[in-house]
C-alpha cells in the first residue's frame, strides 16, 4: 500500500530575509488591537489543543498566526486589506502558501472574539481519542 506524499516543509531550513525578520518582530511587539485580542485567545493551546505562533514567516511572507500541526494560517483583515494592491499581494501570498499545503483562514478584525474563533477553527480540531 502506498502512502500519499507528505507536503513540503514550510519552515525548517528556510532562509529568512533579515528585513522580514525585523518586521515580524516589530509586529509582535506592537500588535494591532485585533491581533492582541486574538493572541490572548489563541495562546496556550486553548482552542482545541492547537499551538499557534504569531507573526510567522512562511515562504517569505509574514502571516498573523500559524499552526504547524494543522498547516493553517490565520489572517486578521483590517481596512488595509480593502486596497486593490493589498488584495493582489494577499492573493499572491495565498497561492504561494497553497503550494506548500498551507490553508489560509481570514477573519475581519471586527469579528475577533472567542465565539467566532471557535467556530472558524472547529473544523481543524484534531480528533479526540475515544475513552
Amino acid at each position: 500500500m502506498r502512502h500519499p506524499a507528505r507536503p513540503p516543509r514550510v519552515i525548517l531550513g528556510a532562509d529568512i530575509d533579515a528585513s522580514k525578520l525585523l518586521l515580524a518582530r516589530r509586529f509582535r511587539v506592537v500588535p494591532t488591537a485585533a491581533e492582541a485580542t486574538a493572541w490572548q485567545l489563541l495562546r496556550g493551546r486553548t482552542f482545541f489543543g492547537l499551538k499557534w505562533r504569531r507573526q510567522q514567516i512562511l515562504a517569505g511572507f509574514i502571516v498573523d498566526f500559524y499552526c504547524a500541526r494543522a498547516r493553517l494560517a490565520l489572517e486578521l483583515d483590517g481596512g488595509v486589506h480593502d486596497d486593490h494592491a493589498q488584495r493582489e499581494y494577499d492573493d499572491a501570498r495565498a497561492q504561494a502558501l497553497a503550494r506548500l499545503s498551507v490553508r489560509i483562514l481570514r477573519l475581519p478584525n471586527h469579528l475577533v472574539h472567542e465565539r467566532a474563533l471557535r467556530e472558524l477553527l472547529a473544523p481543524y480540531a484534531p480528533p479526540r481519542p475515544l475513552r
